[in-house]
């Protein structure tokens, strides 16, 4: 069974998986010759980056605790008016560059477009007119996420998953909620009482239960 939350990588075994038209078998199958991407970043960086761009358009990307990068070349493609991704870890995968190469080969408005920038993210200057995505910043990570972007002003979505219920807050929630809803319902209510507009989305569930979608942007 071809499962979309499997961790194992595409190869181009898979091609034949993907033989339509649309951009995402292209991006499929550009991913499937690179060789190096597990099966569900493939389906997360999808569903994430299409949903976002509905919310955001333009501006920079900046991609943080990105991993491969997929998610904001994705999101190139889907706004070619954004400038450039910039792709943040503290340490790249050797195969980021790897695929990076495979996705300017089909879309070369991507060449020179991806930076890639290993460094802690919280060492990142951001804009106002950014938009700042984070897929499965574990933990904390989110919360960093979050007041970075908060504190530029800038446009934001994360995915958070691996949530720390010793020392996250729960907003006392954990009698109606289970435990990382409470925390993910702080984090938005958090937002709204910054004054920022909120959408919650999810993905799948078949792709990842860790699947809550958090887009906020500056309201004033």
């Amino acid at each position: 069974m071809f499962t979309p939350s499997s961790k194992a990588r595409l190869t181009t075994h898979d091609l034949g998986r993907f033989a339509g038209k649309t951009l995402f078998d292209r991006i499929a199958r550009v991913v499937c010759g690179a060789g190096c991407l597990p099966r569900k970043e493939l389906f997360e960086a999808w569903e994430v980056a299409r949903r976002v761009r509905r919310r955001f358009r333009g501006g920079r990307v900046v991609d943080l605790c990105a991993g491969h990068g997929l998610l904001g070349q994705i999101m190139l493609l889907l706004d070619d008016s954004s400038p450039e991704v910039l792709i943040v870890d503290q340490a790249l995968p050797a195969s980021c560059q790897t695929l990076a190469q495979a996705m300017a080969a089909e879309w070369p408005r991507l060449q020179d477009r991806v930076v890639r920038l290993e460094t802690a993210f919280d060492r990142v200057a951001l804009a106002t007119d950014d938009v700042v995505v984070s897929i499965h910043a574990c933990g904390a990570l989110t919360d960093r996420v979050i007041s970075l972007a908060t504190a530029s002003r800038s446009r934001l979505a994360v995915m958070p998953c691996c949530h720390d219920l010793d020392d996250a807050p729960t907003g006392g929630l954990t009698g109606w909620l289970n435990g990382p809803l409470a925390v993910d319902v702080v984090r938005a209510s958090n937002l709204r009482a910054l004054g920022w507009q909120v959408w919650t989305q999810t993905i799948p569930p078949a792709i990842t239960p860790h699947n809550r979608l958090l887009m906020a942007e500056p309201t004033f």
